[in-house]
């Protein structure tokens, strides 16, 4: 099961990567939904 979740995350960064290389002001969308994300999840005590 860890080498599938290492597989998924290579594979969502890898998508991310070509999304931000082919739309560059998509980046400022993607860390903010992310921070937002990872935020939500701290405050409610989620790893």
């Amino acid at each position: 099961m860890l080498g599938l979740s290492k597989i998924v995350i290579g594979v969502i960064a890898i998508v991310a990567g070509l999304l931000i290389l082919l739309f560059p002001d998509l980046l400022r969308w993607i860390v903010g939904v992310f921070l937002i994300v990872w935020g939500v999840f701290a405050v409610l005590g989620k790893k």
